[in-house]
């Protein structure tokens, strides 16, 4: 597939999703491109503004299968991963694989669960896979978790950890509807006998892997490639940081360039894809002093901050 064709194919599917979910188009857009770039993608916000509708979405759009996990505090890993149960009929223990076997999977408030369950996810997010006494099972293929989390302020919540939100590419936001948005739902809402919106597929399944091969043809110049070293490595210099940005947390950022190059529909990356992935991308990586906790200082305003200090490179459109 080339980029045009992966290009239109993403417009088609993001056509679809806004004509159920009640989103900004940067939202949409930012989901789509951890999508694209094989990613996971967090979304953060308070409960009643659509992030699970969201995710189903996205799911029905891409024709991928679809699994739901809904966290509690006494969800146990083996109700995400699946465990081995016992045949009557051939005297033997046979897998019986858990929710988390499906293309596109929603953690529904997952920091509703405690950090040994949300613990369950790592070896699927990290290796597309999950281990059940001592014998790996390979998950579908591709796969992509949707996660949802309520703001950590909220009764029942807990942080997630560090090593976990490392494995999201992008952490984003939906935020409040304008007040067209919201009249909408309102008069969807007005007759309850009426389906919920759905999305019908607009891309066959089996495409969405040559969609994610096309964002190894972008064209990434020399000079952005170290710009967005830079970029990492200037997180963990800011007298605010505690931790900085990864190594994983700059491919990432690498990978995300390229992916909402191909959005905007271009083969090559410019500064300003950087520049706007940068925040979705690492903010949520950062570990902030205690001394910035107290005063309450956001990581985005790190990240904003970042972006100002390093010098943009200049390179031409054509790279």
């Amino acid at each position: 597939m080339d980029q045009p064709t992966a290009t239109q194919r993403c417009e088609r599917v993001l056509d679809a999703v806004s004509s159920a979910v009640i989103a900004d188009e940067e939202f949409l857009e930012t989901v789509m491109t951890g999508i694209l770039a094989r990613g996971h993608v967090l979304l953060e916000d308070v409960p009643g503004t659509g992030k699970t509708l969201t995710a189903r979405s996205f799911a029905d759009a891409l024709g991928l299968s679809f699994s739901r996990i809904q966290f509690t505090p006494d969800l146990l890993p083996a109700d995400i991963t699946g465990s081995n149960v016992y045949d009557e009929g051939t005297g033997e223990f046979e897998f019986s694989p858990g929710p988390v076997f499906a293309n596109v999977v929603l953690a529904d408030e997952i920091n509703r669960a405690p950090p040994k369950t949300q613990a369950a996810l790592l070896e699927a997010m990290g290796e597309g896979q999950v281990t059940v006494d001592g014998t790996t099972h390979e998950l579908p293929d591709p796969f992509f978790v949707l996660a949802t989390q309520n703001p950590v302020e909220q009764e029942g919540t807990f942080g997630l950890p560090e090593a976990q939100r490392d494995r999201f590419i992008v952490k984003t936001t939906m935020g409040y509807p304008d007040f067209g948005g919201e009249r909408e739902l309102v008069d969807r809402r007005a007759d309850r006998t009426a389906k919920a919106p759905s999305v019908e597929s607009v891309v066959d399944g089996r495409e969405v892997a040559a969609i994610q091969r096309v964002l190894e043809s972008v064209r990434v110049d020399d000079k952005l490639r170290d710009y967005v070293v830079a970029l990492g490595r200037t997180t963990r210099e800011d007298d605010r940081v505690d931790v900085g940005v990864s190594p994983r947390g700059i491919q990432r950022l690498f990978e995300a360039a390229r992916a909402r190059a191909v959005i905007a529909g271009r083969e090559y990356v410019v500064p300003d894809d950087v520049k706007r992935v940068a925040e979705p991308t690492f903010a949520h990586r950062l570990v902030l002093t205690d001394e910035a906790t107290v005063r309450g200082t956001d990581r985005s305003e790190v990240v904003a901050d970042v972006l100002d200090r390093v010098e943009v490179p200049a390179v031409k459109s054509s790279v």
